[in-house]
């Protein structure tokens, strides 16, 4: 698919989940783990579907030596996504109040997930970027999470407006991402996903693999 299809679009939802039932794991211990830690996640963002877990470890191996993945985030609890999406949306309202309900919501979606479907509360997203040997995180063109706005749009992975380090930066990790079988979320370089409905509308599986869940003790 050439055109950016956004979480909130109708064609996302419609997908159907197949939940197959494979638990959250624990990703410390098999990748570099970034110390971005959100603080009302109560540890919850180091956890991943196993599946997705060891789609990561086999794109790691595809990297040239001396690169590694750096893992920022991945499982979300629902009630945590619902509170990003609307303060999020609430700041759109704010600064656009001539926007309808419906543009707020699409707008909101660029950079995070309506509740719903969101893949990161389904634990098969991750939020990542490379770092060198010695954990020195590369440059990808924008700040790990920078908004639409503040970037200037430089943070769709697509974008033009950065150098040409940072645009072979994203090639690489695409390139390991993408042949270890996730998908981008393309207004957010750094958002890879396998399993969600999102995964599944961008290479015609017939459902997801994995809905929204919960991290329960070990």
């Amino acid at each position: 698919m050439s055109e950016i299809i956004l979480m909130s679009d109708v064609r996302v939802a419609a997908v159907p989940v197949r939940e197959n039932g494979e638990p959250l794991v624990d990703v410390r211990g098999h990748l570099l783990v970034d110390d971005r830690k959100h603080a009302d996640s109560l540890g919850a963002e180091v956890h991943l579907r196993r599946g997705v877990l060891d789609r990561l470890i086999r794109a790691q191996a595809l990297l040239p030596d001396g690169l590694r993945l750096l893992f920022v985030e991945g499982y979300r609890p629902p009630a945590l996504q619902r509170q990003y999406f609307e303060q999020y949306a609430g700041e759109l309202g704010a600064a656009h109040p001539d926007w309808s309900a419906d543009r707020v919501h699409t707008a909101a979606s660029r950079y995070v997930s309506p509740p719903g479907i969101a893949p990161h509360s389904a634990g098969a997203a991750v939020d990542l970027t490379l770092a060198d040997a010695d954990g020195r995180e590369l440059d990808l063109g924008t700040a790990m999470n920078a908004n639409p706005e503040e970037s200037e749009g430089a943070c769709y992975t697509g974008a033009a407006n950065i150098t040409d380090r940072a645009r072979a930066n994203r090639a690489l990790l695409g390139e390991a991402l993408t042949a270890a079988g996730l998908v981008n979320y393309p207004t957010e370089w750094w958002h890879w996903s396998y399993g969600d409905r999102y995964w599944a509308l961008h290479t015609d599986a017939p459902a997801a693999l994995y809905g929204p869940t919960e991290l329960t003790a070990p």
